[in-house]
């Protein structure tokens, strides 16, 4: 298959990562190299020129998710502006129910799901959730309602993949309540 043409090494790398995170979503992790390259538009030696190995790949894919979502909540943080403590945990409130509503949410909880149980990418996830951790609990409020907070959203962002408890209604009503708590 022959290089797109217009397409830049980042362009195609890109392409190759969201073949690959709906593949792996749909499929699961042992999902072979020549699917997500066909997927994706390009030779099996194209994907490998980009990714050695499919473990880079899966690594890539999952530092691609973890970023997306910090991006999206350190730049929710800096667009509130209120300067009081509890700024990033509204945020990460914020930006995760966001996340829940939308329709790929299960596609990207499905390719997290998958990749953790990777050894490459369980690393990773700890680092994440390490870095989470930190920064949460150095947000200004008491460890007792960040706690509480940590665990309702990231309770109501993989709710889709089990089947939601709570509808949109009871959903809004408890991003409100969580917001609520960082301004006690």
């Amino acid at each position: 298959m022959a290089r797109v043409a217009g397409r830049d090494a980042g362009g195609t790398k890109r392409v190759i990562l969201e073949a690959a995170a709906q593949l792996i979503a749909r499929r699961g992790s042992d999902v072979p190299l020549t699917a997500i390259a066909e997927a994706a538009g390009v030779s099996k030696g194209g994907l490998l020129y980009h990714f050695p190995t499919k473990e880079s790949l899966m690594r890539a894919c999952a530092e691609e998710l973890f970023a997306r979502f910090r991006e999206q909540v350190f730049a929710a943080a800096e667009e509130e502006q209120d300067r009081a403590p509890g700024r990033l945990a509204r945020a990460y409130i914020r930006v995760s129910f966001s996340e829940a509503e939308l329709e790929g949410v299960r596609e990207v909880i499905g390719v997290a799901a998958q990749l953790a149980f990777e050894p490459v990418v369980q690393e990773l996830s700890h680092a994440d959730g390490h870095r989470w951790r930190e920064d949460l609990l150095s947000d200004g409020l008491p460890p007792r309602v960040m706690r509480l907070i940590i665990a309702a959203t990231d309770g109501v962002s993989s709710a889709p993949l089990w089947g939601e408890v709570l509808n949109a209604a009871e959903r809004a009503e408890l991003q409100t309540e969580l917001i609520e708590l960082t301004r006690e």
